[in-house]
């Protein structure tokens, strides 16, 4: 009898295992489908907002304030601002298109049937059932909103609590309350400001591409050639800088952290390979690709198209920059010694090849890109990720 007991016992603890098991392999996979939601929905506005001129600042703040958040110490997820949000947006743009299918769907109908010489009361039904069928939509998709904009509240309408509920002014005020903390979780306006320091901080340790610029235009002979050569080898040793600058910058947000070369070079020195990886997918293996999207200008209906590319590209690019930066604060002092001073000469010789290239595309881009010249101050590397200035 014991040993039925203990079978029965040992039966009953493998399958309360079997079932934690189970439980945490969902929730592992629930996250991660959430999680890998919301980065796409803000990646997708973030792409968005890179394609209106100047909101595309908003961009350029939000991905270099990712940096500086991962460089203070916090994790990468709650670097970014408004990431579950952004799911609910998205959520919200699918579950529009979808049920605005029926709508359309009755619209196109009485197009046809206008065409085809229908009687007119048969064509009169079919755009009185679209127009019902645009207001059932409507109120079925704002109280989802209303209560949430989950999946659970679009799958359910919940009707008891819809007549309960749906006449009360506090419902409405709520819902308000709601909107507001939604579109203040993003932080637009601090992202637009801290985008606008950057932009104008980089434009200052750009000024060697403008005088390349002016270069080109006027020349490749005598004095302009010196000056073209003498302004791409400035912005060269600028380049070696400018990235980790910008994670440093918005760390501290303080504007002459954008010039603090001194703080720079120390976290070099503190952890060089972390800096030397950062700086080759900041500089290479990230923006070097996108160039080949800059050949032909994008039509304006579709510019957000490429945007997106440009901006899955570069955000990972800047949290790999905030995640060199992060850790060399973790030090709190210069390695001394033969091995640390050769392993600090082998990663500066590794960033030159590492900045030639990335000034070699530059170079190239002005023969192939659509704005030619441009391309100097059109660097996605370290400025708005977008193809171009004006379409």
């Amino acid at each position: 009898m014991s040993d039925q007991t203990a079978t029965g016992e040992a039966t009953a603890r493998r399958s309360i295992t079997l079932g934690n098991r189970l439980g945490r392999l969902w929730r592992w996979l629930s996250r991660t489908v959430a999680t890998s939601f919301n980065l796409a929905s803000l990646i997708a506005l973030l792409a968005v907002a890179a394609a209106v001129p100047v909101i595309q600042l908003v961009t350029l703040g939000y991905t270099v304030g990712v940096a500086g958040r991962i460089a203070s110490g916090h994790s990468v997820l709650s670097s970014m601002p408004g990431l579950r949000q952004a799911g609910r947006v998205g959520l919200a743009a699918i579950v529009v298109f979808v049920f605005a299918l029926p709508t359309k769907m009755l619209v196109h109908w009485a197009s046809v049937a206008g065409l085809l010489g229908s009687p007119p009361t048969t064509v009169f039904l079919l755009h009185l059932a679209s127009w019902l069928a645009a207001g059932v939509t409507l109120v079925y998709l704002c109280w989802a909103w209303i209560r949430g904009g989950r999946l659970v509240d679009y799958l359910w309408p919940a009707p008891v609590q819809f007549v309960k509920s749906a006449w009360r002014p506090s419902t409405w005020s709520t819902a308000a309350d709601r909107l507001w903390r939604l579109t203040g979780s993003f932080d637009a306006m601090g992202h637009l400001w801290l985008g606008i320091q950057t932009f104008v901080g980089t434009l200052i340790w750009l000024i060697p591409a403008m005088l390349i610029i002016a270069a080109n235009r006027n020349g490749k002979t005598g004095l302009a050639g010196l000056i073209g050569v003498l302004s791409l080898l400035a912005l060269g040793l600028a380049m070696f800088y400018l990235p980790m600058l910008q994670v440093q910058f918005a760390r501290e947000r303080r504007f002459r952290a954008l010039f603090d070369v001194k703080a720079v070079r120390l976290a070099f020195r503190r952890s060089p390979w972390a800096y030397t990886a950062a700086m080759l997918v900041s500089l290479v293996l990230a923006p070097i690709p996108l160039y080949l999207l800059k050949i032909e200008a994008t039509p304006r209906e579709v510019v957000w198209l490429p945007c997106v590319v440009f901006v899955t590209f570069m955000l990972p690019a800047r949290v790999c920059a905030g995640l060199a930066m992060r850790r060399a604060r973790r030090f709190t002092e210069v390695r001394r010694g033969f091995w640390p001073t050769t392993s600090r000469v082998l990663a500066r010789l590794s960033m030159v090849p590492i900045v030639g290239l990335y000034l070699l595309f530059v170079y190239l881009s002005q023969y192939t890109s659509w704005d030619g010249l441009q391309t100097w101050i059109q660097q996605h590397a370290i400025l708005v990720p977008y193809p171009f200035l004006g379409v």
